[in-house]
């Protein structure tokens, strides 16, 4: 038996105010099926044991904390640049910008 029929997949075309022909639904009842089939399956397979997990892998978010930092001082960043207009590196235009 079908997980959703063809009936069900065009009430809920209506619902959503698609238009689909008849050889759309049956293409769609046939993958919406496919899909809910798959699912139930995996379903089966969870065990009440194994946690729910967003990945497989653990993660953990590395980083470091947040402190001031000796840096360049703007004229420093620059003086090494090709062109420079009002303290910011000038570059050439690109993907016909401002045409």
């Amino acid at each position: 038996m079908p997980a959703i029929s063809r009936d069900e997949v065009a009430h809920l075309a209506r619902l959503s105010r698609l238009a689909l022909t008849d050889d759309e639904l049956d293409l769609y009842a046939g993958q919406l099926d496919s899909i809910l089939t798959h699912v139930a399956q995996i379903s089966e397979v969870a065990a009440e044991d194994v946690p729910a997990t967003a990945s497989p892998n653990p993660a953990t978010n590395v980083t470091r904390p947040d402190e001031v930092q000796p840096c360049l001082k703007p004229e420093e960043a620059l003086a090494m640049a090709p062109a420079v207009e009002d303290q910011r590196f000038m570059v050439p235009q690109i993907l016909g910008e401002g045409e």
